[in-house]
């Protein structure tokens, strides 16, 4: 199957409000001189659904992320930048392929992996149905000895702000709407059982999927994705009771609730992580969930409070203060007054709203006018005006890297190759790599205790 050419872009200097000039201009190019290029010693990373990179940039880690996100002496911390962002450590892990459909996702992707040694080559612009199928019939498709799939497949149809179709959705697997009514295995709804086909094609050691908190309380769907994911391989798969994460509790500024399914191969485990991981329950030094590191939604004095938007937002001038194009743009759609989704202003001391893949009249907004029911009342006093949410705003709040570019212009041109339309929807659609970092170190420093070391 001929792969779609990814299109080259060169990557655009960087203008951060957050970070120092001199980190960015000196410091940060040096750091990823210095990174490897290449899988040796590594653990090979399968990304389904990759979108703009959440889950790749989570696995790999050395990313800059906000100082409260993580413990001042959590020893996954590289260095500290700042009073306000730090540089976390390298993974053992390492993506070596990565699919979506959107233009958008790939363009974005490739923008801020490619720094990491990554070739274009590896991001396949592709449906995972196109894929298998290829694979399917003799084309060499999918890299081999791959030791983790990871994949968030299409949400939704099982998103509770949808219609919540599930298995019976009226789109095809590029998201096109159906002109049949006939049963199919490649509906949107169902592209988990590709993401288990690639599974079967590829036997990792453990997967990863990702999908919307609504899916669980959607009749039997996450009692079947469960089981069919336990039968890839010939049944060979142990697969976890899933988890809802709430992403508040792990350092992210947002409400945002996914489920997690993990599964790991029964015949490369050692003997006692097969008892302990088909236990009733699972023991604590055994379960592949990362242990929570902050009050999001638990109320619990141990854990460190809650990230805010204010802390990840700070530093941030307005658009047409900015040399950071992220930052410069923004929906322009007129405040509604149905109470639909998007009308609402952040809650600057408090997590933001789950950011969506939405149109531009969906997107939160920043500031109300007072008109609108606006608190920011020390800001609508300086003058400052009623606006949406940037992509930048967004992305923080997602907790992808200040130094990340959303938007993208060709060269010596006034259009975009990454608009800031397509950058919204990208950031909505993503995991928050602060999470996945989170669920990517767990699995690192269990690794050991679930497999036994490759022969030398």
């Amino acid at each position: 199957m001929e792969q779609q050419k990814t299109t080259s872009t060169s990557y655009p200097e960087l203008s951060s409000d957050c970070l120092p000039a001199n980190f960015l201009r000196e410091e940060l190019p040096h750091i990823f001189r210095q990174e490897e290029d290449g899988t040796e010693g590594k653990l090979r990373v399968l990304s389904l659904f990759s979108g703009c990179g959440g889950m790749d940039l989570g696995f790999e880690g050395h990313f800059i992320a906000n100082r409260k996100s993580f413990a001042a002496d959590d020893e996954r911390i590289e260095r500290v930048i700042n009073d306000d962002w730090l540089l976390l450590r390298p993974t053992r892990f390492r993506t070596v392929f990565a699919n979506d459909i959107l233009p958008e996702a790939n363009v974005a992707w490739n923008a801020y992996m490619r720094r990491f040694g990554h070739s274009p080559e590896i991001y396949h612009c592709q449906s995972v149905v196109e894929l298998v199928k290829a694979q399917q019939t003799g084309a060499d498709i999918f890299p081999r000895d791959i030791d983790v799939v990871t994949g968030g497949f299409p949400c939704q149809d099982f998103s509770v702000a949808g219609k919540r179709l599930g298995f019976d959705s009226q789109k095809d697997d590029k998201g096109q709407f159906r002109t049949d009514d006939k049963p199919s295995e490649e509906t949107r709804g169902k592209l988990y059982y590709w993401m288990k086909q690639v599974i079967d094609i590829t036997r990792p050691k453990i997967f990863v999927a990702e999908n919307v908190k609504g899916l669980v309380n959607l009749g039997n769907v996450k009692d079947i994705i469960q089981k069919d994911f336990a039968s890839a391989d010939g049944n060979g798969y142990i697969v976890l009771p899933p988890k809802v994460l709430h992403a508040g509790n792990y350092g992210v500024p947002e409400t945002r609730e996914r489920v997690i399914f993990i599964g790991v191969r029964r015949d490369a485990l050692r003997p006692e992580a097969i008892q302990a991981l088909e236990s009733e329950v699972t023991p604590a030094e055994y379960d592949p969930y990362p242990i929570p590191t902050h009050a999001g939604n638990i109320k619990d004095e141990s854990l460190l409070p809650a990230v805010t938007t204010r802390d990840v937002l700070k530093g941030l001038k307005e658009p047409m203060e900015t040399a950071d194009e992220s930052q410069r743009y923004y929906s322009g759609a007129k405040y509604l007054h149905n109470g639909s989704q998007g009308q609402t202003e952040i809650n600057l001391d408090g997590m933001g709203p789950t950011i969506r893949s939405e149109h531009h009249g969906n997107i939160e907004y920043r500031r109300l006018s007072a008109e609108h029911g606006g608190k920011q009342a020390a800001e609508l006093a300086e003058g400052l005006k009623e606006r949406r949410l940037t992509p930048r705003e967004c992305a923080l709040i997602q907790t992808f890297p200040p130094d990340y570019p959303f938007v993208i212009r060709k060269e010596s041109e006034r259009r975009f190759i990454l608009s800031p339309s397509g950058a919204y929807k990208v950031i909505g659609n993503a995991v928050p790599p602060v999470l996945a970092f989170h669920l990517a170190t767990r699995l690192e420093s269990l690794w050991p205790i679930y497999f036994n070391a490759p022969k030398a």
